[in-house]
C-alpha cells in the first residue's frame, strides 16, 4: 500500500507541474497587454514607449516564457504567491478574502445535491416505472440540459422581482451580524448551483441501486423473510451509495470551479466572480493561482479517491 501510495503521489506532482505549464502557456499566447489595464486609459494614451516598456520591463514581462514560468513556480513554493497587476494588493489577502465566501456557497450546494440526490435516485430506482419515477426522470433531464445561469435568471424573476421572497443577489451587508441574518441571500445562489449536481446524483444513485437489487444477495435478504424496507435501505442501499459517494467526492472540485456562472448572476463575492474580473484585465499572477488552487483541488481529491479504492478493494493496488 505505501508503495502505491508514493506512485500515485508522484503522478499527482508531475500531472499538477503539466496542467500549470500548460495553463501558464495558454495565459501567455492569449493577445493583449496586461499593462493597458494597470493604468487609467488618460494615463496610458499619455505614456511614450519608452515608459511602457521600462513598466513591463520592472514587471518581468519582457522575459521569455520559460524564465517567467519557473519564476512563478518557485515563488509559489516558497509561498510567495505575488501581487495583483491592477490593485497591487497580495494575492494571497484576495483569494483568503474571497475563498471563505466560495466555499460556504459550494459547501452547501453540495449537501443539497447529496441528499435530494441520493434520495430521488434511491425512490425512483425503488418506484422503477411509476408516475413518481418518470416525473423524476424528466426532472433529472431538466437538470442536465437547461444550463444553471438560465435556472439562475428564473429564479430571480420569481422568487426575488415577482414574489419578493428572496434578495436579488449580493451576500453580506454591513448591519448583518450573524449567519442567519444572511442566509436568504445564500438560499437561491446554492439551490440553483446543486440544480445540475442533484440531476447527476440522482440519476448515477438510481442507475447503482437498480444494479445492487438484482444482485444475488438482495434475492437471498427476500428469501429469508426480512421486512422489504430492511432489504431496501440497509442491505440495498448501503451497498449502492459505495459508487455514489465517489462520484460525490468529485464533485467539491467541480462546484467551487462551477461557482463561476453562479457568483457571476447573483453577484456573489468569492473566488469564481474574481477570477472572471482577473480574466478581463488579464491579470496573470491571479489568474494562475486560482487556477493552481483549482487544479489541486480536484487532483487531491482524485488522490485521496484512488487511496480509498485501493482500501477497499485490493485488485486495484496489485494491478
Amino acid at each position: 500500500m505505501l508503495a502505491y501510495t508514493i506512485r500515485r503521489m508522484m503522478i499527482l506532482v508531475l500531472m499538477l507541474f503539466v496542467l500549470t505549464f500548460l495553463i501558464y502557456l495558454a495565459l501567455d499566447l492569449t493577445p493583449g497587454d496586461p499593462v493597458s489595464y494597470m493604468i487609467s486609459p488618460d494615463q496610458y494614451a499619455s505614456m511614450d514607449k519608452a515608459q511602457l516598456e521600462a513598466l513591463r520591463e520592472a514587471l518581468g514581462l519582457n522575459d521569455p516564457f520559460i524564465v517567467r514560468y519557473f519564476r512563478w513556480l518557485i515563488n509559489v513554493l516558497k509561498g510567495n504567491f505575488g501581487y495583483s497587476l491592477s490593485s497591487g494588493v497580495a494575492i494571497k489577502d484576495i483569494v483568503m478574502a474571497r475563498l471563505s465566501a466560495t466555499l460556504e456557497l459550494s459547501s452547501v450546494a453540495l449537501l443539497i445535491s447529496t441528499i435530494f440526490g441520493i434520495l430521488f435516485g434511491t425512490i425512483s430506482a425503488l418506484k422503477r416505472g411509476s408516475i413518481l419515477d418518470n416525473t423524476l426522470t424528466v426532472f433529472g433531464m431538466l437538470g442536465l440540459s437547461v444550463p444553471v445561469f438560465i435556472f439562475g435568471l428564473i429564479a430571480i424573476l420569481i422568487f426575488a422581482i415577482q414574489l419578493k421572497w428572496l434578495p436579488v443577489g449580493g451576500r453580506l451587508l454591513p448591519q448583518y451580524t450573524s449567519f442567519w441574518q444572511h442566509l436568504p441571500h445564500l438560499i437561491m445562489p446554492a439551490f440553483v448551483l446543486s440544480w445540475y449536481f442533484t440531476a447527476g446524483v440522482m440519476r448515477y444513485a438510481r442507475a447503482s441501486m437498480l444494479d445492487v437489487m438484482n444482485r444475488d444477495f438482495i434475492k437471498t435478504a427476500r428469501s429469508k423473510g426480512l421486512p422489504e424496507w430492511r432489504v431496501n435501505y440497509i442491505h440495498g442501499l448501503r451497498v449502492s451509495i459505495i459508487p455514489v459517494v465517489v462520484l460525490i467526492g468529485f464533485r467539491l472540485p467541480i462546484l467551487v470551479g462551477g461557482t463561476v456562472i453562479v457568483e457571476e448572476v447573483f453577484q456573489w463575492p468569492g473566488i469564481g466572480r474574481e477570477f472572471v474580473d482577473a480574466v478581463q484585465a488579464q491579470n496573470y499572477p491571479l489568474i494562475m493561482m486560482i487556477a493552481f488552487l483549482t487544479t489541486f483541488a480536484v487532483l487531491l481529491v482524485s488522490f485521496l479517491i484512488d487511496l480509498l479504492t485501493a482500501l477497499l478493494d485490493p485488485r486495484v493496488k496489485l494491478e
